[in-house]
């Protein structure tokens, strides 16, 4: 299977050098990732958990880097206060509150249970961001002056025609008012990484490269050893599991390998594929019980060419670029691949 190259990544000229003092610490407020097919968003706080996988599957749909998840949080909340079945006096329904004419436009069956509706916790917020990434959009081509955050929010709020009558957020006191709290109150939304690493030396560095990453999207075939770049699709890998389109051309991200080799660059020059990793660092295994922060790990189709690649972060946990659809993430080892795949470590 072809998913074997780009999930696999490791080292082509290695240093070897100690590990140095590493400390973890777990955030224990942050949410763990159910297994479901959307990731967990480690740096959202004050958002309930039902709302959250939604939250970053709409932020990482999105190409414009304006829109992310704090921002969808605060604007969720000034909506609707998170509330699902709530519906305005001038008739707008759901915790993204859509009037019926611009739900006509956005929404979908995000959710797969066979209805749109403006009240399903997915529906809503996947369309929120498919219509806030396109009045983004609007805003960056317009020539207007000001934030393109703040042009969207108007939009959304009075309609982009408002926007362009005035070239800029509308005199509206509820318009201004709406833009100038959401922008207020999106660092109320911004949680702390799900791992924090302190200490030194080659494992604690890489380690803590990788965790400033996570929240980041899969994108096969994509990232480079400078950071998130699109991906490819190749006929197998790299499709959107609900409309089989491409969406690794589309997507600035990395892949599983392309995660470590970015996390140990340049200190180590690792290959870009995960079976050439394990292959460069196969020399130094590691047991289970002997992992350390920073040791790489690899999963294998009966025992046949590496197909993923992670990195233990300490405590049962691993950080990795799991596949298309999620997003880089903090997982348990006993999760991240399945069990009988598991192929063993390496320290670089």
């Amino acid at each position: 299977m072809k998913i074997f190259r780009a999930c696999a990544v490791v080292i082509a000229m290695l240093v070897t050098a100690g590990f140095g003092l590493v400390v973890i610490i777990l955030d224990q407020d942050a949410d763990a990732d159910g297994g479901g097919s959307l990731g967990s968003l480690g740096a959202l706080k004050g958002v309930p958990a039902e709302f959250r996988p939604w939250i970053n599957k709409a932020d990482q749909e999105c190409k414009h880097p304006e829109l992310t998840g704090p921002l969808l949080a605060a604007q969720l909340n000034q909506e609707s206060h998170f509330k699902t079945h709530l519906t305005s006096d001038a008739g707008a329904q759901g915790p993204s509150q859509f009037m019926p004419g611009s739900w006509d436009t956005w929404g979908r069956d995000s959710d797969g249970n066979g209805t749109a509706d403006p009240t399903d916790i997915g529906d809503a917020v996947i369309a929120q961001g498919r219509y806030m990434c396109s009045l983004l959009g609007d805003a960056k081509s317009s020539g207007y002056r000001g934030d393109p955050r703040r042009l969207a929010l108007a939009g959304y709020n009075a309609g982009w025609n408002a926007v362009r009558k005035a070239r800029g957020v509308p005199p509206y006191r509820e318009t201004q008012n709406y833009v100038r709290t959401i922008m207020a109150t999106m660092k109320d939304f911004e949680g702390s990484p799900d791992l924090k690493v302190t200490g030194s030396g080659i494992g604690a560095d890489a380690l803590r490269k990788a965790s400033g990453r996570m929240g980041t999207p899969y994108s096969w075939g994509g990232g480079t050893p400078s950071g998130p770049s699109t991906g490819f699709c190749d006929g197998t890998n790299g499709y959107d599991r609900q409309t089989g389109k491409c969406s690794a051309d589309k997507t600035s991200g990395f892949d599983c390998s392309s995660l470590v080799q970015y996390s140990y660059w340049p200190t180590l020059k690792l290959p870009r594929t995960a079976d050439a990793q394990y292959g460069a660092t196969a020399d130094r295994p590691v047991s289970k019980k002997d992992l350390q922060p920073g040791d790489l790990l690899f999963w294998s189709h009966r025992g046949g060419a590496i197909y993923h690649v992670a990195i233990y972060a300490g405590d049962g946990k691993v950080v990795h670029a799991p596949r298309t659809g999620r997003n880089v993430e903090l997982r348990a080892l006993s999760s991240a691949m399945p069990a009988a795949d598991y192929h063993g470590a390496t320290r670089p």
